[in-house]
């Protein structure tokens, strides 16, 4: 079972379907694995045995009678900002929330789709920082070394996809929550566009940021998941599957202004560097581009931190939050006068960054700018050197979310001392399908799927 673990979403599904292994065998495995990591890595907020074995005995049952479904009996995981009927959402957050009484539609899409859904991933506090840790769980850990954080904010999603408890899981990004862990744990994550994967009950998340988007370990796992919570059929995977032409790739390792010291790290260059010489030998045309961001930062922050505000409103015990949280609360609030103005500039921004694709095909860039940070390192410190450092540690991928386009975080490689990092390759809206291409036609030639923790 262990190795079945690691085989993918797409050889389980194929397993179940042949009567090969049931998903009984299948679930209860994975229940088994959330549990013997429970002090470990701490992936998990809340797990749903009963639940998860009832639908992995009715998943058996729909094979017996000869159905099919693309996650048929297939466990995977959902981060704990989705609403799953029956279990509090409580992105991160301590207090006593009330259960949800009913799925979000992506849920309701991945049951339809047959997966069983195992429980829900820890977060950091709605989801705002690249680490997941807090005082409602404790510290979420890397499997590739326990010593360090999976990143954030989808840090259990990844932690335990990269550990092999699931083969694939849903986060979410807001301003890289899905490539940053999929960075740092040596996973294939993918932003989606703004609008392709239902956000209801919500009509938006974060006043457009936030998107779902899926973890995997292979681009052909990642397209199935997307291809189920988007709707699209096989559209995701047929394009995992084929490979682009000869194309022109802009590498930038210049990040958006921020107005703080955003260094690029040696062994982080050095590995994008390594994919930019991956591509050119795959018969890619690479070359030096700087996309125009300008203060594009100006239209994120009202947009994120107000989304916070909202979100800290929904909590029924605020004062056990993280003085960080509070913090960031009263600056959404300061800045809600700013959203109309910040949502109307996006197309201007949306002009400016998207004259880069009239040069090139897709932006290669890093994903974050250093290794993953050590795990708990974050714990206590105040605000302000909190923002300094998770800026400074990933100022490449919240530019994408302003936007609304689509990104993939492919691995990388490894630091010296066994870390993985990771690269991102960017295109305009619309572009997903060339971005799965690209990204399956790297991991034919990195094979960074054979490694494991």
């Amino acid at each position: 079972m262990h190795d079945v673990a690691f085989t993918g979403l797409r050889r389980q599904a194929e397993l179940v379907a042949d009567g090969r292994l049931s998903s009984v065998e299948l679930t209860r495995a994975a229940l088994e694995g959330i549990e013997s990591t429970r002090h470990s890595l701490n992936a998990f907020r809340f797990v749903r045995p009963e639940a998860a074995m009832r639908e992995a005995a009715e998943a058996d049952s729909r094979r017996a009678r000869g159905e099919r479904a693309p996650l048929l009996g297939v466990p995977v995981a959902i981060k704990d900002d989705t609403d799953i009927a029956g279990l509090p959402t409580a992105f991160g957050c301590p207090g006593e929330f009330d259960v949800r009484g009913a799925d979000a539609e992506v849920v309701t899409r991945l049951k339809n789709a047959g997966a069983v859904i195992v429980g829900k991933t820890n977060t950091p506090e709605i989801g705002q920082w690249p680490f997941t840790e807090g005082p409602a769980f404790g510290i979420t850990r890397n499997p590739w070394n326990p010593e360090y954080s999976p990143g954030g904010s989808s840090g259990g999603s990844a932690a335990a996809v990269a550990a092999g408890i699931v083969a694939g899981a849903l986060g979410s990004d807001g301003a890289g929550s899905v490539r940053i862990p999929a960075a740092w744990t040596n996973l294939v994550g993918i932003k989606t566009p703004r609008g392709l994967v239902p956000t209801a009950p919500e009509p938006e998340l974060f006043h457009g940021l936030t998107v779902f988007g899926p973890l995997a370990r292979t681009v052909g796992d990642a397209a199935l998941l997307l291809d189920v919570v988007a709707g699209t059929g096989s559209r995701f995977r047929d394009a995992a599957c084929q490979r682009p032409g000869n194309l022109r790739i802009g590498l930038s390792l210049r990040p958006a202004f921020t107005g703080m010291s955003t260094p690029l790290e040696e062994q982080v260059r050095a590995a994008v560097e390594g994919v930019a010489g991956a591509l050119a030998e795959l018969g890619h045309q690479l070359v030096e581009t700087e996309p125009r961001f300008g203060l594009l930062g100006l239209d994120f922050l009202p947009r994120s931190l107000a989304g916070v505000a909202d979100w800290v409103n929904r909590v029924p015990q605020p004062e056990l939050l993280d003085p960080r949280t509070l913090g960031n609360r009263r600056t959404g609030s300061w800045l809600r006068p700013a959203l109309g103005l910040a949502r109307r500039a996006e197309r201007h921004f949306r002009d400016r960054v998207g004259a880069v694709f009239a040069d090139v095909d897709v932006v290669l860039a890093p994903t974050t700018a250093t290794p993953p940070p050590r795990a708990g390192h974050f714990l206590g410190m105040p605000n302000w050197r909190t923002d300094r450092e998770i800026i400074a540690a990933c100022p490449y991928t919240w530019p994408w979310n302003v936007l609304g386009w689509p990104a993939v975080n492919v691995p990388a490689g490894f630091t010296r001392e066994g870390l993985p990092v990771g690269a991102q390759l960017m295109g305009p809206n619309a572009s997903q399908e060339l971005l799965l291409q690209l990204a399956g036609q790297l991991e034919e030639a990195l094979r960074w799927h054979e490694r494991r923790p």
